[in-house]
């Protein structure tokens, strides 16, 4: 039996589906690590956590933000289930920088209530979010 030459790509949040291509080639951000996934690639369930993910058609890369999750790698296709997803063109830069000085702000000011898990993973999305939206501009 042939290997595949290309991916399905599925990245779907639990608001809508935000990617349905055929791809070359995908990574992503596995809790362990980052996953670098190609056709044939042997069957994977992993959890995402806060990250970057790309994939490329050709030599062409496109970028997303994504937070959480899972993902089921079969040799033909790749799906993602995340709690959140965003093209890096759909990112709102002053939004994602205001969030970013939020969670800074909560930080730095913090009290014996403040949820620290819940401020860092905010600074952690909002600070990917910029990342995503600044990779995929300067391509331009």
């Amino acid at each position: 039996m042939a290997l595949p030459t290309r991916l399905l790509l599925e990245v779907v949040t639990p608001d809508r589906a935000v990617v349905r291509e055929e791809v070359d080639e995908v990574q992503l951000p596995g809790a362990e690590g980052y996953l670098g996934v190609l056709p044939g690639h042997a069957p994977l369930l992993a959890t995402l956590t806060v990250g970057e993910l790309w994939y490329r058609i050709g030599q062409q890369r496109q970028y997303l933000a994504i937070a959480g999750g899972f993902v089921e790698v079969l040799p033909e296709r790749v799906t993602v289930l995340a709690q959140t997803a965003e093209r890096a063109q759909e990112i709102d830069v002053a939004r994602a920088e205001a969030a970013r000085t939020r969670a800074e702000e909560r930080l730095r000011q913090a009290s014996s209530d403040t949820d620290f898990a819940r401020a860092r993973t905010a600074l952690a999305k909002a600070s990917m979010r910029l990342q995503v939206a600044t990779r995929a501009r300067s391509r331009v």
